[in-house]
């Protein structure tokens, strides 16, 4: 995350203006134009196999090493999780 902020400082990424807005008030139309985080470990893996360039300044990170992070974590926790059910959906179809 520091490096990330620290990319952000350096190429003075423009984080936008602030919204002075209740989201849980907001429509589905007004909502398609304000930006989100992932909203899981699958789409922030994406998110990072799509943009990791400020890592690798500096050679603090080898682009080895990403690819190699962003394959342990789908195969050890993205792709065993989504063979399971969830205990809400277990309780949803199979609570009796």
């Amino acid at each position: 995350m520091l490096m990330a902020g620290l990319d952000g400082v350096i190429n003075r990424i423009d984080p936008g203006e602030p919204l002075d807005k209740d989201i849980y008030d907001m429509s589905p139309e007004e909502l398609k134009g304000v930006p989100s985080t992932p909203g899981s470990l699958n789409e922030a893996l994406d998110a990072l196999e799509k943009d990791h360039e400020y890592l690798l300044k500096g050679d603090v990170f080898t682009q080895d090493v990403i690819e190699t992070w962003i394959k342990y974590k789908t195969e050890k926790e993205i792709k065993p999780m989504a063979l399971q059910p969830h205990p809400y959906e277990f309780s949803l179809y199979y609570d009796v």
